[in-house]
């Protein structure tokens, strides 16, 4: 269950749909923890902002601007400008919780003789896989400037927001890393 969402767009007089056109104010977002994209609709006079992060359950006893989550999304339904922020909302979730993301390039393991899960990640071939499987030998990874500084490896952030995106986008391969079918 989702506790915090990235918002990507927000459309105060609703959307058309395929059975009509609903006008109540709705959100699209994608989930912090899951890393779905979803549809939100906020508490009447909310006006919620592109790029922000807000709690969808009551946190501290404050409750929540959201009334409730109408429905997953698929990513061909996200709007244009959606899909322009969901690049960043996706970065944020991952510089915001290093420790889950760097455990996938600290833990992640071979599926056969001759394919590494870390060969999913967009930019990576044999020789960068090798390079990082090595070097995780000599000590984990503490950090994403740490893998940078150990492999000369640039923005190893992206390298796993191209794969969540393209899990988004429904890849055509069997692995699932990062988002649930």
């Amino acid at each position: 269950m989702e506790n915090y969402v990235y918002v990507l767009d927000f459309l105060p007089a609703g959307r058309a749909t395929d059975r009509g056109y609903h006008r109540e104010p709705v959100a699209l977002a994608v989930g912090e923890t899951e890393l779905k994209l979803l549809e939100i609709l906020p508490k009447p006079g909310v006006t919620l902002v592109p790029g922000k992060r807000v709690a969808v359950v009551p946190v501290d006893g404050v409750p929540p601007p959201i009334d409730h989550v109408r429905r997953r999304l698929g990513y061909d339904e996200l709007t244009g400008s959606a899909r322009t922020e969901l690049t960043p909302a996706l970065e944020s979730i991952v510089r915001g919780d290093p420790v889950k993301y760097l455990r996938f390039f600290n833990d992640s393991p071979s599926v056969s003789r001759r394919f590494h899960l870390l060969e999913l990640l967009p930019g990576i071939g044999k020789k960068t896989m090798l390079a990082i499987v090595e070097e995780r030998r000599r000590g984990p990874f503490t950090s994403f400037a740490d893998i940078e500084a150990r492999l000369h490896l640039k923005n190893p952030e992206g390298l796993l927001v191209g794969r969540i995106e393209a899990e988004l986008q429904g890849v055509d391969d069997k692995y699932r890393l990062f988002v649930a079918p």
